[in-house]
């Protein structure tokens, strides 16, 4: 029958065979919970005589059957710690339920990570106190679909201060990150009849496919020095995807000629722009560029996040909605997931109203410029090699000179030693025409790994145009020779 010991520090359901003997018995349920690893290694089992009271057995038949599994090696006693669990290596023909986990890069320059080690803890904990000390049942109650208000006001000040956003608290819902506010307004929109969302060639291939995903068409919208190609736009196209404050990948801004000429498309043809605000804090040169919001704010839908400011984990977005589309999102956010998890909109609506969020976005925002310049200055030592876009965001293309080998074979060469980046051919959709670049994050890394992720990196880079040119010197020797 089943029972249960809790004597100890830990809990742990055994099943005991009532039709064989209790010494066997209790081998056998103790056996099959090390084998499946119930009881990990390094576990400490309660004594003989609390197990013993817990499941009603003899003190004798728990310490035999102690003895027994430590001659078969699933146990062994520790001086002055009592019982343990051994290290017992699985079956040999137990496969894994799934693939292991990759490991962690050495080197992490992918695109689009922040610096999570910079995440402002003592602001968070403090703000966080507050809020539980404030507001308890509210910051654990059921949340409202649509987002705490306090947080809703705060975003609606924050983003038309430091934006240009147009928006009242009540056009925002707050979602879980900028993945699941795209999934839910593209289900929204084909729900209503929509049937393509045009979206940037390059572009974030998760996030085409989960426009793909909510069924709706995702044909490629060029992209050439001056952003998205707009033009291409027509009457037929039901919305647009754009990120025109830093193109990704690319990382131009949308030329000022076509952000009006896609507010002019979108109110002649009642299209809808969808625009990805996803690293518009970050401007190293100027200003940041204001939001496409701010021009047709009743015909776009302006999404951010925190993902990129604070962390990709705390699954904190929002969509500054036209007043049309407030109530079906709203709606497909209570059908997703009911509620919204409450006290981290309590901690972020703090945050932004104390301004220990835009100082955090402050100092962030100068130690990312530090890294930027030192990618480029170590980026200029490799002929050839040219970083592209404007000083923004979290990471820079770099285009490869001509003769060096493909991308992939690139790519394929840092991952050996360690380095995780990106390329940007993968992100195209057009078949022809895609042309060889890096996407190189420089925020990832923690301060400290910032330099030696470089070094390793440049010193691959040096290692190709040094090999690139010996082959080019043996081949003129060779032809001297002749």
């Amino acid at each position: 029958m089943p029972k249960s010991w809790s004597s100890s520090r830990i809990d742990l359901h055994l099943v005991l065979d009532a039709g064989r003997g209790r010494r066997s018995a209790l081998e056998s349920a103790l056996r099959d919970a090390i084998r499946e690893g119930r009881l990990t290694a390094g576990t400490r089992l309660p004594s003989t005589r609390g197990l013993a009271a817990e499941l009603g057995l003899s003190r004798g038949t728990v310490t035999a059957a102690y003895d027994q599994l430590a001659e078969e090696g699933h146990l062994f006693t520790r001086p002055g710690s009592g019982t343990v669990v051994a290290d017992v290596p699985p079956p040999a023909d137990t496969a894994p339920s799934a693939a292991p986990a990759p490991s962690a890069p050495r080197h992490d320059l992918r695109p689009g990570l922040p610096d999570v080690g910079a995440f402002p803890a003592r602001a968070w904990l403090a703000a966080t106190r507050r809020v539980l000390t404030d507001s308890r049942a509210v910051a654990l109650g059921a949340g409202d679909p649509q987002g705490r208000p306090e947080l809703r006001a705060a975003l609606a000040a924050h983003l038309g201060r430091t934006r240009g956003v147009i928006t009242t608290p009540g056009r925002i819902v707050v979602t879980s990150g900028y993945y699941q506010g795209l999934s839910l307004l593209g289900e929204v929109l084909a729900h209503g009849g929509a049937r393509t969302m045009a979206v940037e060639d390059p572009s974030h291939d998760v996030f085409r496919a989960v426009v793909r995903r909510a069924g709706l068409a995702t044909p490629p919208l060029p992209v050439d020095s001056h952003g998205a190609r707009v033009d291409a736009l027509t009457r037929e196209t039901d919305a647009v995807l754009l990120t025109p404050s830093h193109q990704y990948p690319t990382g131009v801004p949308l030329h000022p000629g076509r952000r009006q000429a896609v507010a002019a498309w979108a109110r002649a043809s009642g299209g809808l722009i969808v625009e990805d605000d996803y690293d518009g804090e970050y401007r190293y040169d100027r200003q940041p560029v204001g939001a496409l919001q701010g021009i047709a704010p009743d015909r776009t839908v302006y999404c951010g996040t925190v993902s990129k400011t604070l962390g990709p984990a705390l699954r904190l977005g929002w969509l500054v909605l036209p007043p049309s589309l407030v109530g079906p999102v709203v709606e497909a956010r209570r059908q997703a997931d009911l509620y919204s998890e409450n006290l981290s909109q309590l901690v972020l609506a703090d945050l932004i109203t104390t301004h220990a969020y835009d100082r955090h976005v402050r100092a962030t925002r100068l130690c990312y410029r530090r890294r930027r310049e030192l990618l480029l200055r170590h980026a200029a030592t490799v002929a050839g090699l040219t970083a592209q876009g404007v000083p923004a965001g979290l990471h820079t293309l770099l285009t490869v000179p001509a003769g060096w080998p493909p991308e992939e074979e690139l790519l394929a060469l840092c991952a050996r030693r360690g380095i995780a980046l990106r390329g940007l051919s993968e992100l195209h959709v057009a078949a022809e025409g895609r042309p060889p670049g890096l996407l190189v994050g420089f925020a990832a890394p923690p301060e400290h790994a910032y330099r030696p992720a470089l070094q390793a990196l440049f010193e691959t880079f040096r290692n190709v145009e040094s090999g690139r040119l010996s082959k080019r010197v043996g081949h003129l020797r060779t032809r001297d020779d002749q």
